[in-house]
């Protein structure tokens, strides 16, 4: 008799495959972005295919209307949930590559999402920052952190401050492949996830849940 696990498996090549064959959902043009950028030397900064339809999920549970994603790299995450929005949805969408989100750009015009995904092209926080200054906090539903690892504490404190009360924030790379626990890795990327991560379980105004998809994903739900 099989004994089930009462903790989360370890996916094994095998295993995976058969994840991504029963519930695996990616419509043509996330999977045409994907190849794409998986010709790019850093394409594993793009997030996995399930985590893409998750984070869809996610912003349809929450009735998401309104959306901010701070990294974008080449716009999977932002089409996957761009996608997932009734049509008076938006992001705001904030990078500082021009290289990249340009292919990001093309997509989301074959989508039909150019005109609600804005993008700023600017340091996220000056960006953050503009939104408050106008007036736009608490009108966020969804929000997705996925860039410099040491500005991610930075970020989480303004989007906090701009997502509603019961909204969301998805923070990618918590686990950041392991190093969070490997005591030979001292970088300021891995010291500062780890910070981040310890300071948001001590964090009693959201709701947190940790979940291992991906390279992790933390997500915290603002009382």
């Amino acid at each position: 008799m099989r004994t089930v696990s009462n903790r989360t498996i370890n996916l094994d090549q095998a295993l995976y495959d058969y994840l991504l064959d029963v519930s695996l959902r990616e419509s043509p043009i996330l999977k045409a972005l994907r190849e794409e950028t998986a010709t790019d030397p850093m394409h594993n900064m793009q997030i996995a295919p399930e985590q893409g339809q998750f984070m869809a999920l996610l912003a349809r549970l929450v009735g998401a209307r309104r959306c901010i994603e701070v990294g974008v790299f080449t716009g999977y995450s932002s089409l996957a949930v761009g996608l997932a929005l009734p049509d008076d949805g938006e992001i705001i969408a904030c990078d500082v590559s021009e290289e990249w989100t340009s292919i990001a750009k093309r997509y989301w015009q074959k989508a039909g999402l150019e005109g609600r995904i804005h993008l700023h092209l600017a340091p996220a926080e000056e960006t953050l920052q503009m939104l408050l200054d106008q007036g736009q906090g608490g009108q966020f539903d969804f929000a997705f952190i996925d860039a410099d690892k040491v500005g991610y504490a930075a970020y989480y404190e303004l989007l906090l401050q701009l997502i509603r009360p019961g909204g969301l924030i998805a923070v990618d790379n918590v686990l950041w492949g392991g190093s969070v626990i490997d005591p030979d890795k001292n970088d300021p990327d891995t010291e500062a996830i780890r910070k981040f991560n310890r300071s948001l379980l001590a964090d009693a105004r959201v709701d947190i849940s940790l979940v291992p998809i991906g390279d992790g994903v933390t997500l915290a739900r603002k009382k």
